[in-house]
């Protein structure tokens, strides 16, 4: 794929220095090595190595990448060795997309408050849909699940919410047959709205009493337990946002569905239009728009465009693809081979699941011109010049 022509790493680097300047004191270091990365990514800055062609004549250098979880062109490959790790675990069943929301007066709390109430946010939608699938007037069996955060809308608002795949069934609670959901029905929305609403609240409250949140600006007042309490009354009577998509075609979709979503930014270099000093125009997508073309174009101050982009850096080590239930790392692989056997399916064969393994000095992209292997033939670091005069590559977004 070649390189688009207009990245977020160029509106960074054109226009960060002075976005750090005039908000000097107010970003956080997260979001400053955030910054850093995309701008440095697969660019001199970082170091790189030389490839030929074993085939032909061709050869090119190519700069290493940040490898930051939040830089747009590095989450290609990063979502193909998190599939490949994760083929083994799909079974031959049906799959649902469930979607747990925040109502906004809530997420203007997290935006504050991202370690705790994303951690809350995880916690209360898993263990909603284990909690009403173990019951016995559902399946009355035990679930697994993977759990993807997003805390972007569209336009980049923030709009934190939780994309979690289950599979159609779970085992039976003692632990010997496999309880399948209805075809085509997973879960009633209306019970998993109310429980998740009643979950997050709760632990809500737990967090303001043991002092782990933060007011600012005017919900500074909230520090107050009793104005919490107030602040929170009218939300425990409307009806939060839960949706269930039909579920999948097949085990094969739903591992093309997560490539999409697992390592998704706020925003892809594909839907940047323009950009300079004064304003960025990016594509987005407005839901409110029922029938037709939902696809529009958004122009923002620069300024407001980079801020838009950094309120999405999740904390330090904040782990946001979480597994639970059956799914759960620790009994994951014992859990899933014995759902196989339940269900007569073969096991999935170390050769069939997509290889994320690189032969050393081989490079996994092909040769642009003919197709032919790639091999390294000299690496360099950080501020060093290759001996080398091959063109840079063209890079892949």
């Amino acid at each position: 794929m070649p390189r688009h022509a207009l990245e977020v790493a160029d509106i960074f680097r054109d226009h960060g220095p002075a976005y750090r300047r005039a908000n000097a004191g107010r970003l956080s270091l997260g979001q400053l090595k955030v910054m850093s990365a995309i701008e440095a990514c697969r660019t001199e800055a970082l170091g790189g190595h030389v490839a030929a062609c074993t085939k032909c004549d061709h050869q090119h250098i190519a700069y290493n990448s940040c490898k930051n979880r939040h830089c747009p062109k590095c989450q290609g490959p990063a979502a193909r060795d998190w599939m490949a790790a994760r083929a083994d675990d799909l079974l031959p069943v049906e799959y649902f997309h469930v979607v747990f929301t925040l109502p906004a007066e809530i997420a203007r709390i997290a935006y504050w408050n991202k370690r705790a109430m994303y951690g809350l946010l995880f916690k209360a939608s898993a263990e909603t849909v284990m909690t009403i699938v173990a019951d016995p007037r559902h399946l009355g069996a035990r679930v697994g699940m993977t759990c993807v955060l997003h805390t972007w809308g569209s336009a980049m608002t923030h709009h934190p919410h939780i994309h979690m795949i289950v599979p159609g069934g779970g085992l039976s609670l003692d632990g010997i047959r496999w309880i399948g959901c209805k075809p085509g029905f997973f879960l009633p929305v209306r019970v998993l709205s109310r429980l998740f609403r009643r979950l997050f609240l709760e632990g809500l409250v737990n967090l303001h009493r043991a002092g782990q949140l933060t007011f600012f600006s005017d919900l500074a007042g909230l520090a107050d337990a009793d104005a919490f309490t107030a602040y929170l009354a009218p939300l425990r009577k409307t009806e939060w946002v839960v949706y269930a998509k039909p579920p999948f075609g097949g085990p094969e979709q739903v591992l093309a569905y997560l490539s999409r979503y697992t390592h998704r930014v706020a925003i892809s270099n594909h839907r940047l239009v323009s950009a300079d000093a004064d304003t960025v125009s990016f594509r987005w997508k407005d839901y409110r728009i029922k029938r037709g073309d939902r696809m529009k174009v958004m122009r923002l101050d620069t300024g407001e465009f980079i801020r838009r982009f950094l309120m999405h850096v999740l904390p330090d080590g904040f782990h946001r693809i979480r597994h639970y239930g059956l799914l759960a790392s620790a009994a994951r692989k014992a859990n899933i081979a014995k759902i196989r056997t339940l269900l007569g399916a073969e096991p999935t064969r170390q050769e069939d699941a997509p290889s994320a393994e690189i032969i050393p000095l081989i490079l996994r992209e092909p040769c642009p011109d003919c197709g032919g292997p790639m091999r390294i033939t000299e690496t360099f670091r950080r501020g060093e010049v290759p001996q080398s005069r091959a063109p840079p590559r063209r890079q892949a977004a």
